[in-house]
Formats: structure tokens, sequence, C-alpha cells
């Protein structure tokens, strides 16, 4: 299907969507915090709330390109950089990386899930963040959403982790989502589902990973 009619068939505002993924890629600079914020070190006194518009747009999940081996390339570095093995890193991924949410959309509070050719959507209220601290000891912050349509079939409760602590566009993200509580969301540490523009081609979401 033709991307652009596919997008607006989302009732996403295309132009919007397409200049804030271009924007974003050659963005506003990282200041000092935020850039060692993105590395789970910083002061919780820099925490603040962000809107869900922080995560507008049109986002693919990572999960197909995994699995067929597209990523693999990321995959070769991590393992090098670290020291483990390419398989003890595919096997990680496979694990964090796992959904069936294949496309979400996000626009005006309103997130819609594809799960084949099931669109489940709900408009979304902010429920504050949670600072975690991680096993490494460096820091995350989640942002927790809840759907409060009782008759939407959409996840209740959405958390989303971007290494962002404050207000900013989102590059990618990773996302938890579930039914029973964020409580029980936040216990959540192996299965955080990623998305990256819709947009970009693959080649491009593989050097962005590469080198961002």
């Amino acid at each position: 299907m033709n991307k652009t009619a596919f997008l607006l068939g989302l009732g996403l505002m295309l132009p919007g969507v397409q200049a804030f993924a271009h924007g974003h890629h050659h963005g506003v600079p990282m200041t000092e915090v935020e850039r060692k914020a993105s590395e789970g070190v910083f002061d919780d006194k820099n925490v603040k709330d962000r809107p869900l518009s922080d995560w507008d747009g049109v986002w693919q999940s990572l999960n197909p390109y995994l699995l067929n081996g597209d990523l693999d390339p990321v995959l070769a570095k991590k393992a090098k950089e670290s020291g483990k093995s390419l398989e003890e890193y595919r096997a990680y991924y496979k694990k964090g990386y796992a959904t069936d949410v294949e496309m979400i959309g996000i626009e005006n509070n309103v997130m819609e899930f594809h799960v084949g050719k099931a669109v489940n959507a709900c408009q979304y209220s902010y429920s504050g963040y949670k600072i975690l601290t991680y096993a490494s000891g460096k820091k995350g912050v989640r942002y927790l959403f809840e759907c409060k349509d009782a008759a939407s079939k959409a996840p209740k409760y959405v958390q989303f982790s971007d290494h962002t602590i404050a207000p900013r566009k989102s590059a990618h993200f990773h996302i938890f989502m579930g039914n029973s509580s964020h409580e029980a969301l936040l216990k959540e540490m192996d299965n955080w589902p990623t998305y990256y523009p819709y947009q970009l081609s693959k080649e491009e979401i593989v050097d962005e990973m590469l080198h961002h």
C-alpha cells in the first residue's frame, strides 16, 4: 500500500508528522543535562511532567526488523562493546522487543494500536511519572497514561520511556502496555517494545541506532 495514503488513512496529519520526523533527526542539540539523562544519570529535581504530544506521530515496531536479521549490525556492535556474545544480545532483544502491535499512531491525546488489521484506540489522560533506579545503578523515568474508556480494547495503562526527563519531542521510545495497573507495569523490566518513526526506512533506523 502507498505509504502516504496509509498514513492519511490513519487520520493523522501527514505534513506535521513528516516535518516532525525530519526535524528531530537534525533537531535541537541536547543540553549536557539531557545528554547525561539519556545515559541514565540525572538529578531527580530535573525531571519534569511531559504531555502525550511529545510522542505525537506514527510509529513502527522494531520487532520485525530484529526477527528478520536487519538489526544484526546493531547487535554485533553492542556485543563487541560489552564482551557478550551476539546470541546473548539477540535473546535479550527478542524478549525486549516482542510485541504484536506493529504500529502506533498518536495525536490529540488519542493513541491507536495496530495489530494486523485490527485498530484499537483510546483517549489517554496523564497519570504522572515514576523515577526508577535499575540494578545497574542507572536511572530512568516512565511517563504514565491511562485509558478511562471501559469499552475500548486499547491497553488501559501505558508507560513511555525514551531516555528523556523533561518536555522534548521523542525520537524513539520504549513502551509498556497492560490492563492490570501502573504498579504492575512498573515491575516489567524484560519486555519493552520499541518504536521508531514510521517514515524511517530500515536502513535509516540501523544508521540511527549505530550512530546516535
